[in-house]
């Protein structure tokens, strides 16, 4: 068996082949403007599982899947009974996402197995690249919901009983597309994690930065609000007499605009505001918002937290109609390893980069897997910040840089 990469040989992965990687999987679920389509636990997100597995079976790795359907393909090391180093991130999109986005990071890991194969290097520690279920949230309710059951900080049920816009469970679509696995929620112990993705944000490119190590993830809050009023005649029923809800909607998300003040750190988003049962010339009856709060400081995430409440009752009093306001998922401000932070810099300054440190504006998995094992990210840019778009788009010189200093580290970490 070949021994660890005690001499400290570089590895150097191929660029070319990544990319290529890349742009096949882009081909499974293609979108109208050349983007991607794979909605979680859909025949497309199948498809592109299938892929990956025919790649990686040239590479020896066996693999399974757990009972949500998270997909672990496991790469052996000279000691198998050491808890094995992961690379992780996902294969689902948005509707109409990006080729990039968690698409990167899983093969930005096989490429990292594919590289040890090629230069018939075995590390000391077993590796696992692994496939999370339904990160994006955008099929099924809250995001990175496959991590956040396997690591428990997700109820079960929470998480098989959520349901699409169809009515279609998590656990029926795990069934409809042969995705339930026999494993354990929570099998196997990651000894590390790493995960590479693209910023989703324009800092990297604005400072012309290749690289940015990711310290930790800010925090994010996702709420539903109805407001509901009285639905009456358009054209008799003067202003005064009116209980509009869609009035004391736009209200409330003026005021958490200004609530946010020039705050550079804040982040809010209406996702989602749509009338119930919509009609020209009738006052609604009722509103649905969808609403994203985020913040690098968790104090100030709970202040902001409390002045959804205020200012939504507010408004909705001002108006003279009611509101209920349902918190969906919170995700605190999570700190990454100082350790592995550590060994993704020094990979990267091996390879000429002082790559900065930074925080994550989004939520991904690393956020889950930071509870139960060190965890630590990579960054590199994308064009004009854009993500969770079709638009969306890494070049391959990035990707392959973030990709190298990714099997660097791995390799490094996996060899101590």
């Amino acid at each position: 068996m070949p021994s660890p990469s005690s001499a400290h040989t570089p590895l150097d992965i191929d660029a070319e082949r990544l990319w290529s990687s890349l742009m096949d999987m882009a081909k499974v679920g293609p979108s109208p403007n050349g983007g991607s389509r794979r909605l979680a636990i859909s025949d497309e997100d199948a498809a592109g599982r299938r892929l990956l597995l025919d790649w990686v079976e040239a590479l020896g790795c066996t693999w399974h899947r757990d009972e949500a359907g998270n997909l672990f393909i496991l790469r052996s090391g000279q000691d198998n009974s050491l808890a094995p180093v992961a690379i992780g991130s996902h294969l689902d999109t948005q509707p109409l996402g990006g080729r990039f986005d968690g698409v990167l990071g899983v093969l930005g890991g096989l490429e990292t197995l594919r590289t040890l194969h090629d230069h018939q290097v075995t590390t000391l520690r077993p590796l696992t690249l692994v496939v999370w279920t339904n990160e994006e949230g955008s099929r099924f309710s809250p995001a990175m919901a496959g991590s956040g059951v396997w690591s428990g900080r997700l109820a079960q049920d929470a998480f098989f009983d959520a349901k699409d816009s169809q009515g279609v469970s998590v656990s029926e679509a795990l069934e409809a597309t042969n995705q339930r696995g026999g494993a354990a929620l929570g099998s196997p112990e990651l000894g590390a994690y790493f995960e590479l993705h693209i910023e989703q944000g324009p800092v990297l490119e604005e400072t012309d930065e290749p690289l940015g190590i990711v310290t930790g993830v800010q925090g994010i809050r996702w709420y539903d609000l109805r407001f509901e009023g009285q639905s009456v005649h358009a054209g008799p029923t003067p202003m005064s007499y009116r209980h509009d809800p869609l009035l004391a909607a736009m209200a409330f998300i003026q005021a958490m605009r200004d609530e946010l003040g020039d705050d550079r750190d804040a982040r809010l988003t209406v996702g989602d505001f749509s009338v119930i049962e919509p009609s020209r010339n009738v006052v609604p009856g009722a509103v649905k918002v969808q609403l994203d709060l985020r913040h690098v400081d968790e104090e100030r995430l709970s202040q902001l937290d409390a002045a959804v409440t205020r200012l939504a009752q507010g408004a909705a009093e001002r108006e003279g109609t009611r509101v209920d306001i349902e918190p969906i998922w919170h995700s605190p401000v999570t700190p990454f390893h100082d350790d592995l932070i550590r060994t993704l810099g020094d990979a990267a300054k091996a390879r000429g980069n002082e790559a900065p440190q930074m925080m994550s504006g989004a939520g991904h998995d690393a956020v889950n897997v930071s509870h139960v094992a060190p965890t630590a990210m990579l960054f590199v840019p994308c064009l004009d910040g854009i993500s969770h778009n079709e638009a969306e788009y890494a070049s391959p010189e990035h990707c392959a840089l973030g990709t190298q200093v990714l099997c660097d580290a791995v390799v490094a970490w996996a060899n101590r």
